[in-house]
């Protein structure tokens, strides 16, 4: 069975965020994710943490103003300023957390910048950023995410993820593959996972179209987590969804996983 972490930026928000820790280990999980902690003291994080007895599995690098459109900096040319301050921000957050895994957000291209330009300065940033997060025991993901969701993201498909990830050459930079955000952009979803198995540091998971829980849409993730299972993936899987009705009332699927 795959290893559940439960995203407490979309789900459990019956309650405020510092009880979601309790209501997620009371459901029975023993990790967490959420998009980012910064609003909160990464002690204070720590310690709900610890009292739950759970492990966190992941957060985002700061993405910048999203009133202003920002969503992360990665790929941003001209943000490398920010991108660098993202990285040290999300470094001692990690430390203090404990989770190895940060998601570094590419960002929307930018009017009138080329995609090859983006494309150079994601890889010159990852470059520049993997050194000093190896030498703090981290590992950075970059997410391929649906147009959709997020019009004019940069990073949009699992080979353009491998071609910059293989173009970093760096042990801790991999892929977050989102099952949900593939099944969107690409589908033939147990062939593009196993493809990409090598470099596959962290999945995600979420019914498609609606975001809701896996066993709602389109989605037959039974199979995919026997594939997990029959490859021999052992990382986190998070679930990152909207609950459609109650996060609790909405777990019946974990029991079946």
């Amino acid at each position: 069975m795959p290893k559940f972490a439960a995203n407490l930026s979309m789900m459990f928000t019956e309650v405020d965020f510092l009880d979601r820790f309790d209501a997620a280990a009371m459901a029975g999980f023993k990790g967490v994710e959420f998009l980012f902690p910064y609003e909160w003291d990464a002690v204070e994080l720590r310690a709900k943490l610890e009292a739950a007895g759970l492990t966190q599995a992941l957060f985002n690098l700061f993405p910048g103003d999203f009133s202003k459109g920002d969503r992360g900096f990665g790929a941003m040319p001209g943000r490398e300023a920010d991108f660098d301050a993202a990285l040290d921000q999300a470094l001692g957050y990690a430390d203090t957390l404990g989770n190895q895994l940060l998601h570094v957000m590419s960002g929307i291209v930018p009017a009138g910048t080329s995609r090859e330009a983006c494309t150079e300065t994601l890889i010159a940033n990852l470059k520049r950023a993997a050194p000093k997060a190896a030498a703090r025991g981290k590992t950075l993901i970059i997410e391929p995410i649906n147009t959709r969701d997020i019009p004019g993201y940069f990073l949009n498909t699992q080979d353009q993820a491998r071609a910059i990830i293989e173009a970093v050459g760096a042990d801790n930079v991999g892929l977050q593959f989102d099952f949900y955000h593939v099944q969107i952009m690409e589908g033939d979803l147990a062939k593009t996972f196993e493809k990409h198995l090598d470099i596959v540091r962290h999945v995600q998971i979420a019914g498609v179209p609606e975001r809701h829980e896996p066993n709602v849409g389109e989605i037959n993730y039974p199979y995919l987590f026997d594939l997990m299972d029959r490859l021999g993936y052992d990382g986190w899987v998070g679930c990152e969804y909207r609950p459609k009705a109650g996060t609790v009332e909405g777990l019946g699927w974990m029991k079946g996983a």
